[in-house]
């Protein structure tokens, strides 16, 4: 059996040529509309603006171009394409056969209410798709784009519900299923010999045509229904008779009970990712020859952070969509003589470490937000039967933002604390969006909520306090340009900052010593307590509460960077709730007693103790010979390796040195770890910003002059060669226009190229420029001599 596209039904009206006659009328109909009616049509479609329209039956004709017009009624809902389907099928595509606006809410009022089809007319009229007031005509192209085929809206249904076609499939055999996915996969119809009449009944094509699971189309070719390809695909089913919207019915909680979910999800989320960077600063990991992350080294970071490894791919890609990870060489180099690229935190991670939690929840919110890719995808199967890896480009989805914003905005619409399930979700965005209704499969509005709430933007099923905030990061930004829309960011940033800021746990200043050298720490802590209990100890357990574990070498590691025995045991007193042990006590003396009995310096190093015995006892052991000791004095030899290498060596053979400057203070000589210079939106996807209100009225402006000028009779005229007796001619001609108060007719190219036509009233000719009053707009206008093309008197 073989697939093919599916043909036109008879009823269907085949593409007409152009017609000059409609393309006329339509310019007319837009020639009518006020400038602030222009205005909205161009931001709802900013495709008809480039380049700048030279009149209205030239905006017409872009109007009605098919690919204008498909990417306009992307944003249609299943109401709009219903007035388009009453539409064409009643002949209104064609200009002498308009349907009556009466006769169209008499056609659909029976199933919606009057003022929900005004509604739909009237947007449809602000995208130009359907013209005219009390007669309506259809742009022809539009039919073209009815998410389903022409008379699904207006004929009776006569199909199987979901709920029939998930019974039906139930019942069928492998075989069957198997036929049926392969058209849900491919296209809806297939050609077989199957469907001729006489056929065994026994067969797999007649049995899914008596289980109305295909269409008969004729004795060779059978369909799939639209519905029944839906439920393979796990899309929504799709109803295009049913023209008012759903109503889910929303899981409600507590505002606060949400907020709080989604900031302990948020605190993990800081963790993960501090613990990410620690990794990779420490060994950066080899980037693949296709740019992306292996699994094998996702595995290890996976087992060196205690993160599960379905987590990990959405980590790495949000840190490398907030520039806090890159490839490229890292400073230093894990090896000194390495071409190859390596994903490494780059220079930024550090300040982004030390910010507020607040802070760095906003900066990874807003990286998955604008993050061009699924990262959900990873590990799944391309069309080369190969694995998506992270990090990888075969990840980016030029929809993804969109799809990923869409999704949110219908949970920003529910009361807060109010969720929608991903089934709710997709059906309603299917009815909002039918043409876009495979982007909202099930699965994808399941995978995209939990990575939501994995960012601790959505708890419990309900966007929170924070992520409302957030979303609204580019709808509630001033006009104003580039500076103005990241002035508008950076202030609802700070919004949400605020929210997450007051959700989150208030970080706390003690913590209860254990006997058992345990530290239970009841919440979050302060940055300077933090970042000392986290010196002296290893983190053993996390989340709400967080318990850490001290031992020898905790303690040792804090010593080295510089804490002394007394501060040591002023932290524990100073911030435990409960009273500190003796064996911290006596672990902490015993650790400190042996600490720094034998320092190492640099000659390029050396190696000082204040027991001779001592220091001969190293130079005794094979550890001298491998690090090449040689004494200087009874207490102090030296080496020419390198200090921290000599500190690792003596350790590893059962000594317990100190590292020491050159004045003796002991030195913290802790790997920093690698990092990667910083590139300017180096995954960011380009994105081009939309024109303001007043670039596009002034847009309109220039439309309206064309237009006029268009429509302007022309007397004595002078078209420009570039000879010096053009020129003459062309200055003259304004010179006369000038003495006679005549408007002219002239042709101008700017700056940037671009040729424009316009009536103008000329008051000076001088200094290699014309001066003249625009009757557009009122104002003075500056046009350099030598761009005027052409120039003509016009006639009054």
């Amino acid at each position: 059996m073989t697939t093919t596209d599916r043909a036109p039904r008879a009823g269907d009206d085949q593409p007409a040529e152009h017609n000059s006659a409609e393309a006329a009328s339509l310019a007319e109909w837009l020639a009518e509309r006020t400038d602030d009616e222009l205005v909205a049509l161009l931001e709802l479609r900013p495709d008809l603006a480039v380049p700048l329209p030279s009149s209205m039956s030239v905006l017409a004709a872009r109007a009605e171009q098919r690919a204008s017009v498909l990417r306009a009624a992307d944003e249609l809902d299943t109401l709009d394409f219903a007035v388009i389907e009453t539409l064409a099928v009643h002949g209104a595509s064609r200009r002498t056969t308009p349907l009556p606006r009466a006769r169209l809410l008499e056609l659909l009022g029976d199933r919606v209410p009057a003022a929900s089809i005004e509604a739909a007319v009237g947007r449809l009229t602000a995208r130009a798709l359907v013209w005219g007031t009390d007669e309506l005509c259809l742009v022809a192209a539009a039919k073209e784009a009815l998410p389903w085929p022409l008379g699904s809206t207006t004929e009776i249904p006569d199909a199987l519900t979901e709920a029939e076609i998930v019974a039906a499939l139930a019942d069928i055999g492998p075989a069957e299923r198997a036929l049926l996915d392969k058209l849900a996969s491919t296209g809806p119809r297939g050609r077989t010999r199957d469907a001729a009449p006489g056929t065994p009944a026994d067969r797999p094509i007649p049995r899914l045509l008596a289980a109305r699971l295909l269409d008969w189309i004729d004795e060779e070719t059978v369909e799939l229904p639209p519905a029944v390809g839906q439920v393979l695909r796990r899309e929504p089913v799709t109803d295009p008779h049913a023209l008012r919207p759903p109503q889910p019915d929303p899981d409600r909680h507590a505002a606060a009970d949400t907020n709080a979910a989604a900031a302990t999800e948020a605190g993990e989320l800081l963790r993960h990712c501090a613990d990410i960077l620690e990794v990779l600063g420490r060994t950066p990991a080899p980037a693949l020859r296709s740019g992306g992350l292996g699994v094998r080294e996702l595995r290890r970071i996976s087992k060196q952070t205690g993160i599960d490894e379905s987590r990990m791919g959405l980590l790495v890609e949000v840190l490398a969509a907030a520039q806090l990870l890159d490839k490229g060489i890292p400073e230093p180099e894990p090896q000194a003589d390495t071409v190859e690229d390596f994903w490494a935190p780059t220079t930024p991670a550090d300040g982004w470490l030390d910010s507020p939690p607040a802070r760095r929840w906003v900066t990874l919110a807003q990286a998955w937000l604008e993050l061009d890719r699924f990262p959900w995808m990873i590990g799944r199967r391309d069309a080369n039967d190969k694995p998506l890896a992270a990090l990888s480009m075969e990840l980016r989805t030029v929809h993804a933002v969109r799809d990923r914003r869409t999704i949110l905005a219908l949970l920003a619409e529910q009361s807060a604390g109010s969720g929608l399930s991903a089934a709710d979700v997709a059906r309603v965005l299917a009815w909002r969006q039918p043409r876009w209704r495979r982007h909202f499969r099930t699965e994808a509005v399941e995978q995209t909520l939990a990575e939501a709430n994995a960012l601790g933007l959505v708890g419990r099923g309900a966007i929170t306090s924070a992520g409302r905030a957030l979303l609204h990061s580019d709808t509630a930004v001033p006009d104003g340009g580039t500076r103005g829309r990241a002035a508008g960011a950076d202030a609802t940033a700070g919004n949400a900052e605020a929210e997450m800021e007051s959700a989150l746990p208030e970080p706390v200043d003690h913590v209860l010593v254990q006997a058992d050298l345990t530290i239970v720490a009841p919440g979050p802590l302060v940055p300077d307590l933090q970042s000392r209990i986290a010196l002296v100890a290893d983190v053993e357990s996390a989340g709400a509460a967080t318990v850490y574990r001290i031992g020898e070498t905790s303690v040792r590691r804090a010593l080295d960077a510089g804490m002394t025995t007394a501060e040591l045991h002023q932290l524990f007193a100073a911030h435990s709730r409960t009273p500190v042990p003796q064996s911290l006590t006596y672990l902490i003396d015993d650790v400190a007693r042996r600490h720094g009995r034998l320092r190492a310096g640099m000659a390029r190093s050396f190696v000082r103790s204040e027991d001779p015995a001592l220091l001969a006892e190293v130079l005794a052991t094979p550890v001298a010979e491998k690090l090449a000791l040689r004494a200087v004095a009874p207490t102090v030899a030296i080496s020419q390796a390198a200090l921290g290498e000599v500190l690792e060596q003596l350790r590893a053979a059962g000594f317990a040195p100190a590292g020491e400057d050159s004045s003796g203070a002991i030195v913290d000589l802790r790997p920093r770890g690698a990092r990667i210079p910083a590139r300017t939106n180096a995954r960011q996807a380009w994105r081009p910003n939309p024109p303001s209100t007043d670039q596009l009225r002034q847009l309109v402006s220039e439309l309206r002059a064309g237009e006029k000028a268009a429509q302007a009779r022309s007397g004595r005229s002078v078209r420009s060669d570039g000879s010096r007796t053009s020129t003459a001619a062309t200055m003259a001609l304004l010179q006369l226009a000038v003495r006679v108060r005549r408007p002219v007719h002239i042709g101008y190219v700017d700056a940037q190229g671009v040729a424009s036509q316009r009536v103008v009233e000329p008051l000076k000719v001088a200094s290699g420029q014309l001066d003249a009053l625009d009757p557009v707009t009122g104002a003075v206008r500056h046009f350099v001599l030598h761009r005027i093309a052409s120039v003509a008197l016009i006639d009054q």
